[in-house]
């Protein structure tokens, strides 16, 4: 093969380190933004926060790139020159992004909160009342708000009890050997097991006798069902408990303790006719024990749980402005960005000085970088809120109907609508779209929500999927309980409202919005 030389045009791509920073800014929540500007702050030591208080140091958006003299760089004229956005001279160092807005005057309840499916658990469990060494009652409910968790709440009951060290040890072990709902995951066997080992017997049978005491001392203390094994002998405890309240009726709550001896499914499924076999009696009697067992708690540990909170900060804020106008019944809406979360960053003026007074040295090429970087840190940010806020005002002028008449109004939508109107690519819109918040008179939502595919309609339109699980919702919610609608009749009714959907499409909704089957939605 002869070698020979040749020339080739061709076309590729090629993202820049400042492009890639600005993709990663967008792409980023509030919380992470938060973090990954104290990460440059700590970095750069020509980045720093604006403060509030001084005016000199307010610059505006417009220079938040300007250099800060261009004859200064030598070889980096050009460089600079590109990536400054303004000409404007201004005194001192012109290089600050000071995006703080007016507080915003409509007062959101900034979050909304979807809370686990557990409507057919009450919190109708007895209470069994102890009092402590100083004579105070233990009130469950009251510690939970202080964030006191379950371990030290049953310590604490454990205090007054008067037991030898090696049974105290015994349910200090148990009690730490419990998981967030308050049930014993592993057997007193395999706990003596993993304490004195497989190979000394006589050592185990004396743990798992000093075990099953202090079960028996954990199952007594509150809350009640603690220390339960599994969910049977959890609501088992809880029916022992009522049996002795003296207002509580005897043939129902021996009724529920039978029920919870046979198969649990039995009990999810609300086979009554096989669970009043079972139990024997009538049927009403096994109903009304049926109706009791719904009100005793599954988690004797849930309101004890420390569960991490996730506190929604909204990106934008939208709210209604003037009187509704008459031709459409809409408010006009006025969606900003929130002031709370926009940083208020700028150039350290001292060091962007001294760096034009210092000529030569080993250092100063990499200063200029890190200066560079600075100035490319702050507009990336500022474009990353232009980006939200321009595709937020694009939602919002889609779904303005949504903000007067709710989900319901809700039209079809798709990230390529958005992205054809602004120019933008879909990838850009989806990145803007994850983990970003909008806080609406009507409640917070992440910006993905009002996004919706759209099914077709007999007029020929097309109905957006959110208004149509909006609508399921309403039909279930006015169904008779002794006959809930199934989805094949959730189906029939969006079809007398012109909206064609299949009735798996009904029941994949009907998962999606958590809602129970029809079996399981009936009356007892």
């Amino acid at each position: 093969m002869k070698p020979g030389l040749s020339l080739r045009v061709s076309q590729h791509l090629a993202l820049t380190p400042q492009l890639q920073q600005s993709i990663r800014l967008l792409q980023l929540s509030t919380l992470e933004l938060s973090q990954e500007i104290e990460q440059m702050l700590d970095e750069n030591p020509f980045l720093e926060r604006a403060a509030d208080t001084a005016p000199g140091e307010e610059f505006g958006l417009d220079a938040a790139d300007t250099p800060v003299q261009i004859d200064d760089y030598g070889a980096d004229e050009a460089l600079f020159a590109g990536a400054s956005g303004s000409s404007a001279e201004t005194p001192g160092d012109a290089d600050a992004w000071d995006t703080a807005a007016q507080e915003p005057d409509w007062g959101g309840d900034g979050s909304v909160e979807i809370a686990p499916n557990d409507a057919e658990w009450g919190g109708d469990a007895p209470s069994r009342n102890r009092n402590d060494a100083e004579g105070d009652e233990i009130d469950a409910t009251e510690l939970a708000r202080t964030q006191e968790s379950l371990t030290a709440f049953l310590q604490r009951q454990a205090l007054v009890l008067r037991l030898s060290e090696t049974d105290r040890a015994a349910l200090h072990f148990l009690i730490q050997s419990l998981n967030d709902d308050g049930y014993l995951e592993d057997p007193p066997e395999a706990l003596a097991i993993s304490l004195a080992g497989p190979d000394d017997p006589q050592q185990i049978e004396e743990l798992l006798h000093r075990f099953t005491v202090a079960l028996h001392l954990l199952q007594s203390l509150e809350p009640v069902g603690v220390g339960a094994r599994n969910l049977a002998e959890c609501l088992t405890l809880q029916l022992d408990a009522l049996a002795q309240d003296k207002e509580a009726d005897p043939d129902t709550v021996q009724t529920a303790l039978c029920i919870c001896q046979q198969p649990l499914e039995m009990l999810a499924r609300r086979d009554v006719r096989r669970l009043t076999q079972a139990c024997g009696g009538d049927e009403e009697r096994t109903r009304a024990a049926m109706a009791l067992i719904t009100r005793l708690e599954p988690r004797p540990g849930r309101c004890f749980a420390d569960v991490e909170r996730n506190i929604v900060v909204p990106d934008v804020i939208v709210r209604k402005a003037g009187r509704m106008n008459g031709r459409d019944g809409q408010h006009h809406l006025i969606v900003q960005l929130n002031p709370d979360v926009l940083p208020r960053l700028r150039v350290h003026d001292i060091y962007a000085g001294a760096l034009r007074g210092y000529k030569g040295g080993a250092g100063h090429q990499g200063m200029q970088q890190r200066l560079q970087e600075a100035r490319w840190f702050i507009k990336n940010i500022q474009q990353r809120f232009d980006t939200i806020l321009r595709v937020s005002r694009a939602i919002v002028e889609r779904q303005k109907k949504f903000f007067t008449h709710g989900e319901l109004a809700m039209r079809p939508l798709v990230l390529r609508d958005i992205a054809d109107e602004l120019g933008l690519h879909e990838s850009t819109i989806s990145r803007v779209t994850t983990a970003k918040y909008m806080a609406t008179p009507i409640g917070t939502y992440e910006l993905k929500y009002f996004f919706g595919s759209g099914l077709g309609t007999e007029t020929g339109g097309s109905a957006s999927s959110t208004a149509v699980r909006a609508l399921m919702k309403r039909f279930v919610a006015a169904e008779n309980p002794a006959k809930p609608l199934s989805d094949s009749q959730i189906a029939a009714l969006l079809k007398e409202q012109g909206i064609e959907c299949a009735r798996r499409t009904v029941a994949k909704y009907r998962e999606a919005l958590k809602i129970a089957p029809a079996n399981l939605r009936k009356a007892l």
